[in-house]
């Protein structure tokens, strides 16, 4: 009942400040100028009068009959003036029925539609004993503990993915920390360190990066994460067949259906030194469309640079075609969006990963698949997601 009444003053105070300026534009001095204008008549025919028997000069009367007139044209001028505030009357007045009937009427519909008026009331801290799936009350829950336990290691290492996932990375990077220093290293602590640290540098792998990769492959040496982007690392710093050698030997180390090869084996084809990752095509994807034949790939091994770059532009496009004849088909998602970005067309790359995200959704793992892989590109994913 509280909830009702306080709801109740709230909605009048906000008609309340919403009527005031119409209130104060209502009101009106009231008018009565017919007379005053008789008497100024009047006035011009005793003056003319006057004139006709020589009781005035012609002109004084001039003079006077300037002075009458003035006044007589002011109170006509306030007649009309009076008639179109009579006119804007009615509108303030409808303006005023509208907002003493429709805010509330609006208001409520908004909250019976969205609101839960059945919930029972409950204080905060019922509802964080009870948060439900509601992700944002289980953090408030973790950190409400983190408060009042500050050394809790396994708090922080709960809480460090959940910020990594809603996108606040300074507090993740906080929390990795934390965790790190109170419950020590492991290669997952440290792969979600360095994921976070790359998400908040454009996807670029800093120096703290690959020294939080490089302690997570320490720890374990078949880490497969860790492994790939120490081999980035090689690659975004220009060398290309350290790189190749690295992603071939995760590609080779990782089962036949990781679900990372893909990925793999097109940063293999990038760092070939032949045609780029969309002139060759990737480990098992003979069903998606847009791949090159051995014949392309012969062909190219031949041409010019300049040669080369116009047929692998020419595939691409060929590619983004074919998916949006038949979208779904996740590796050529995968494979166009990266195509674009090695080509620096940033604006086809971001367009393609946001139709991939429309075939892909993001709550899915293919799509979040995609959105991983545009974060890794420097590629700014939250306007794909719009």
């Amino acid at each position: 009942m509280l909830f009702w009444i306080i709801s109740a003053f709230l909605t009048v105070a906000v008609a309340v400040a919403l009527l005031l300026p119409l209130l104060k534009g209502a009101g009106s001095a009231p008018i009565d100028d017919a007379g005053e204008a008789a008497v100024y008549r009047d006035q011009l025919k005793e003056l003319e009068r006057d004139k006709a028997q020589g009781l005035i000069s012609a002109e004084d009367a001039g003079y006077a009959r300037a002075e009458i007139g003035r006044r007589l044209l002011a109170v006509s001028n306030e007649a009309v003036d009076a008639s179109g505030r009579s006119g804007a009357k009615g509108l303030n007045l409808l303006a005023q029925a509208f907002v003493i009937l429709c805010v509330p009427a609006v208001g409520l519909g908004l909250y019976l539609k969205t609101g839960s008026p059945d919930m029972p009331a409950a204080p905060l801290a019922a509802r964080l004993e009870n948060p439900g799936n509601n992700i944002e009350l289980l953090v408030a829950k973790v950190e409400r503990h983190l408060a009042e336990n500050p050394n809790d290691g396994a708090g922080w290492d709960v809480l460090a993915p959940i910020y990594f996932k809603m996108q606040r990375l300074g507090d993740a990077e906080l929390a990795y920390r934390n965790a790190i220093r109170l419950a020590g290293t492991s290669p997952t602590r440290m792969n979600g360190l360095g994921e976070v640290l790359i998400a908040g540098n454009d996807g670029i792998i800093t120096e703290d990066a690959r020294s939080a990769f490089e302690e997570a492959l320490r720890l374990d040496p078949w880490d497969p994460r860790a492994q790939f982007y120490l081999a980035l690392a090689l690659e975004q710093a220009g060398k290309n067949a350290d790189a190749l050698g690295a992603f071939q030997a995760l590609a080779k180390a990782s089962p036949a259906d990781a679900p990372w090869l893909p990925l793999v084996q097109q940063h293999i084809a990038a760092n070939s030194g032949g045609a780029p990752v969309a002139g060759l095509p990737a480990q098992g994807s003979a069903k998606a469309p847009g791949n090159p034949t051995q014949r392309d790939i012969n062909a190219a091994a031949g041409m010019s640079a300049t040669d080369r770059n116009a047929m692998i532009r020419g595939m691409v496009e060929g590619l983004d075609a074919k998916l949006k004849d038949d979208p779904n088909n996740f590796e050529g998602w995968m494979r166009l969006v990266r195509s674009y970005a090695m080509l620096q067309e940033k604006d086809k790359a971001i367009a393609a990963l946001k139709a991939g995200l429309a075939a892909f959704p993001p709550e899915k793992d293919e799509g979040k698949q995609l959105i991983a892989m545009g974060r890794e590109l420097g590629l700014p994913v939250e306007e794909a997601l719009k």
